[in-house]
């Protein structure tokens, strides 16, 4: 188990725990999908949280984020960030995973979906991008590259401020963002998928179910979610935010006509 859990660090970041389950649950293996800027790192805290209640979690650093920010380049797109988790997935021989997705997590979350599905138990979306086939990030968030400056092939979105200690966000790899996805194997549209949507305290629940992330999530007959904070509430409540994601795994698609 040592070795495993090292090579896992190793490669992705990740953190492994095959601790006893808790009384009342089976044992789960999430993997935890980071959101644009982010990193692994962000997810330690829910992690730790899961894997005290029994359960194996994979946290891995996408392509060009985070500690492997140095591998950041046009080469970089939303095909890489997939393949990130998918390879996690077939080289660790995991199956009947919980994937989990923050944000720009949704995108990848979409493709390992459509390539995998045999592999996927169940997803997660948390206040995440949900595309349709043959859409990018930039088009489901409704914004356009101009929004934002472009340099070395980094989106520097504003939040992002080099000016703080490690941990931290950093720019994001453009082309993750302008690439399409696809969503079109019939097998992909058979998980069951949460879709929670974090609501921050000065927005009504109307305004927050506009939303065409939401929207589509209701039209394919995921299971609607809310949870109450800012898009980052999950570093304030990390521990509800795990019991969260347990509770999701029990979640049914409603039959669509």
């Amino acid at each position: 188990m040592r070795n495993i859990l090292i090579n896992a660090l190793l490669l992705f970041g990740c953190l492994i725990s095959a601790s006893p389950v808790s009384a009342g649950g089976d044992k789960q293996t999430f993997i935890i999908v980071h959101g644009a800027t982010g990193g692994g790192w962000d997810w330690r805290t829910v992690s730790e949280t899961l894997i005290q209640r029994g359960h194996s979690v994979y946290r891995p650093t996408l392509t060009g984020l985070g500690e492997r920010f140095h591998l950041a380049g046009p080469d970089v797109n939303l095909d890489t960030h997939i393949s990130d988790i998918v390879n996690l997935i077939l080289f660790e021989d995991l199956q009947q995973v919980v994937l989990v997705g923050h944000s720009y997590g949704g995108m990848v979350l979409t493709g390992v979906m459509n390539e995998i599905p045999e592999r996927i138990k169940h997803a997660t979306f948390l206040d995440a991008a949900v595309p349709g086939h043959g859409m990018s990030a930039m088009e489901t968030w409704g914004g356009k590259f101009s929004d934002y400056p472009i340099e070395d092939h980094l989106v520097k979105f504003p939040w992002v401020d080099p000016s703080l200690p490690y941990p931290r966000d950093v720019y994001h790899p453009a082309n993750t963002i302008s690439q399409a996805v696809s969503f079109d194997n019939p097998k992909a549209k058979t998980i069951n998928v949460s879709y929670v949507a974090f609501v921050p305290e000065e927005m009504t629940m109307a305004a927050r179910s506009e939303d065409p992330s939401w929207r589509r999530a209701a039209s394919r007959g995921w299971t609607i979610r809310t949870f109450a904070g800012d898009h980052v509430i999950y570093r304030v409540k990390p521990t509800e935010m795990a019991q969260l994601l347990i509770d999701t795994i029990s979640d049914v698609n409603d039959p669509i006509d």
